[in-house]
């Protein structure tokens, strides 16, 4: 799917034919989530409490194949997401980075590929 793109961009990673018809959906499906770090852990002592980082981006393509990161959240990432189950409950300890790819295809299948780094 990925080399289909390719074949139909420019220099500057944008579609130099027109693909803002339904048939090219596929494209604008595809959402690359970049989780830098998303950090969970008590902090012990008398006054334990639950300390929470994160900092995660998500990529979109747009109506005609541009690519472009906006901030997000580890709570907007997908339900096939592993690694941080439990964030925001009882505070278990947790640490994950991963880049999470997830499109439907033209036929409307879903489909996700994480590699955890």
């Amino acid at each position: 799917m990925m080399s289909l793109i390719a074949n139909y961009a420019d220099e500057n990673g944008v579609a130099d034919v027109d693909i803002r018809g339904a048939e090219y959906d596929f494209v604008r499906s595809i959402r690359v989530y970049n989780v830098e770090y998303a950090r969970q852990r008590e902090s012990g002592g008398e006054d334990s409490d639950c300390r929470r980082s994160e900092k995660v981006r998500v990529g979109t393509y747009g109506i005609q194949g541009d690519f472009s990161w906006s901030g997000s959240s580890v709570a907007s990432l997908p339900e096939a997401f592993e690694g941080l189950a439990g964030w925001g409950r009882s505070c278990p300890s947790l640490y994950q980075r991963s880049v999470f790819i997830d499109w439907t295809d033209y036929l409307g299948n879903y489909g996700y590929e994480q590699v955890d780094y």
